[in-house]
């Protein structure tokens, strides 16, 4: 009997939702709390963009933005994908780790590092709005 009920309760909430009576949404955020997390997010992504310009992640006075200016030629849009560099399919942080050993001759970062996900989140910003293409050269 309890089964039923149960069965009937849902059965008239799926059914009132369609009919436009009740309201199942999923969380709801204010404007404030919108406007307060795109201001964290980029807050994150102005770091990343310092670091970028910055030559203090190697050693040799190289910065990220020597070879690609604005994030030019990353594509994290493509990630995770096949690298040549590194042998295997990677996502777009173990590249910025390469990029970060090799041609900067600095030090990998660890994965969760705040800095590793600044970057992260300015490479995706610069490219915002392009469709995701994973495995794509």
């Amino acid at each position: 009997m309890r089964r039923k009920i149960i069965l009937w309760t849902v059965l008239a909430l799926v059914l009132a939702a369609f009919a436009g009576q009740v309201g199942l949404k999923a969380d709801e955020f204010t404007k404030e709390d919108q406007q307060r997390w795109q201001a964290e997010y980029m807050s994150v992504v102005d770091k990343g963009r310092a670091l970028w310009v910055s030559p203090d992640l190697g050693t040799n006075g190289v910065a990220c933005a020597q070879c690609h200016p604005n994030a030019a030629n990353t594509h994290p849009e493509t990630y995770p994908k096949f690298q040549q560099q590194l042998g295997r399919v990677v996502a777009l942080r173990d590249m910025i780790n390469w990029c970060l050993m090799n041609p900067l001759e600095g030090v990998a970062l660890e994965l969760d590092d705040p800095d590793m996900v600044a970057i992260e989140a300015y490479v995706a910003y610069e490219r915002r709005g392009v469709p995701l293409e994973p495995g794509k050269h």
